[in-house]
């Protein structure tokens, strides 16, 4: 069997600083759940990303990408083959290129809360600019 730990270890040093600035829900031995501040409709805050170690391999995944596909037009072949689904990236060896390419793609995602004024903590000023929340993906990409 593969060890993840470094695999998990080296996704969880791309997220973590995003994590500081937002709301980290759970940081463990095998998972990193990050959310932002913003609360939708629902009452839940809105989820920013997570790296979760699996069976046989870590997975890292960034909302900000399935709300802006758009993010994703920069991104190489190769790491979009890594994706299941629409916002998750699925890793069972470390790939500096590729980690680097997701740590950019990271930084863009969280630009775009940002610039969607989402409330962030620790940044005096931003506000969601929208009170409107997700009740699917047609609106998840609406309130971004």
């Amino acid at each position: 069997m593969v060890d993840l730990k470094p695999v998990f270890t080296e996704l969880k040093l791309i997220m973590e600083p995003f994590g500081a600035l937002l709301d980290i829900k759970k940081n463990g031995p095998d998972e990193l759940y990050v959310d932002t501040r913003h609360i939708q409709k629902n009452r839940k805050p809105l989820f920013f990303g997570a790296v979760q170690v699996k069976k046989s391999y870590v997975s890292y995944h960034l909302m900000p990408v399935y709300v802006r596909p758009e993010l994703l037009e920069s991104a190489s072949e190769e790491l979009k083959g890594r994706m299941q689904g629409k916002s998750c990236f699925n890793f069972s060896s470390i790939e500096p290129r590729l980690f680097k390419e997701l740590a950019v793609l990271t930084r863009g995602g969280f630009r775009k809360l940002q610039g969607a004024r989402i409330r962030l903590v620790g940044i005096p000023g931003a506000f969601a600019s929208r009170p409107r929340a997700c009740r699917g993906p047609d609106k998840a990409r609406q309130s971004m």
